[in-house]
């Protein structure tokens, strides 16, 4: 007899925490990161938009259109090397001011592949 009270005591409980913890995952799914596509080519970026007016996550995509190898760091983290041709994303979360981007391949950043984001 106690089995079915235990059973009954279970599924409330379930059901409970399964109520409380879906607004916490629906708030969560929310939250999403602003896009900033980052085209490279020797030797400069162009960021689309060229500010961000939003803090929080920002997800860069990172489309090398040009001849070489490139990266993008940005925040104190970097990209893989792409390749001519492909493409990858970096998502880093910002808060409002400036922060300084670059390539870190040698000589890159020097011949122009730098500049500054604003988060507003």
């Amino acid at each position: 007899m106690r089995l079915p009270v235990r059973a009954a005591a279970v599924a409330a409980s379930a059901m409970a925490l399964g109520g409380l913890a879906t607004p916490a995952l629906a708030a969560h799914s929310h939250a999403s990161a602003t896009s900033v596509k980052v085209v490279a080519v020797e030797f400069k970026f162009t960021l689309t938009p060229s500010a961000v007016s939003t803090p929080g996550p920002v997800t860069f995509t990172l489309v090398n259109k040009g001849h070489v190898a490139h990266d993008f760091k940005i925040a104190g983290k970097t990209t893989a090397l792409i390749q001519p041709g492909k493409s990858t994303k970096l998502t880093v979360t910002l808060k409002a001011g400036k922060y300084p981007y670059l390539c870190t391949v040698p000589g890159h950043a020097a011949a122009g592949m730098k500049g500054t984001l604003t988060v507003k």
